[in-house]
């Protein structure tokens, strides 16, 4: 990827900082994602599984036709346009809720190095700034410490273990659930979403 094209993604971006740009996932991401994909099963599993064949991917893709359920969003180094890892904005309810649940992973070539942590910064303040939702749920195995560590770096809040929530290789899995508000990230927002009711 050349200069231009690494500046034109920070221009489309969702979010951009000084480490990392997050941007939309597309079609054209196929390839490297899969790669990435592929050479990281053994960082992901058991915890959770992305898309590894063509079909995969085009199902997974498929999921934010609408934006305004779920937002798949990609975060990229800065410097070279790689993809460092993913995170999607699931399962968004508006009304009274204002909620979305967060999806996330690190890829192998650059895991630890920090870069999804800084994705996870922008893409905050992308759901609450921007999306304006009031919530942000992330369900995290309790065996997933570096899941668990990830969202305490940023201030989620504790809020119990629903069990048998999900169901992740195999079997119906205990979450823990995490959450953040625009409230505890003292984001206030210039105007509600329009779905939120006046009273």
């Amino acid at each position: 990827m050349t200069y231009d094209d690494v500046e034109g993604a920070a221009q489309r971006a969702a979010a951009s900082g000084d480490r990392v740009i997050v941007r939309r996932i597309t079609a054209h991401d196929e390839d490297e994602f899969l790669e990435l994909a592929r050479a990281s099963t053994g960082l992901h599993h058991p915890w959770m599984s992305l898309p590894v064949t063509s079909e995969e991917f085009r199902a997974y893709l498929a999921r934010f036709d609408d934006p305004r359920s779920a937002e798949g969003l990609l975060v990229c180094v800065r410097e070279t346009g790689a993809i460092a890892g993913n995170i999607n904005i699931n399962s968004i309810i508006r009304g009274r809720f204002q909620c979305g649940s967060l999806g996330y992973a690190a890829f192998a070539p650059t895991a630890g190095q920090g870069y999804l942590s800084d994705g996870l910064r922008l893409v905050l303040r992308h759901a609450f700034e921007e999306l304006r939702l009031h919530r942000l749920e992330a369900n995290i195995q309790p065996g997933n410490h570096a899941s668990r560590r990830l969202v305490e770096r940023h201030g989620f809040r504790y809020e119990g273990c629903s069990p048998e929530m999900l169901f992740i290789d195999g079997a119906w899995r205990d979450h823990e659930r995490w959450a953040m508000t625009a409230t505890m990230m003292g984001i206030v927002q210039a105007s509600p979403h329009p779905t939120l009711p006046l009273r």
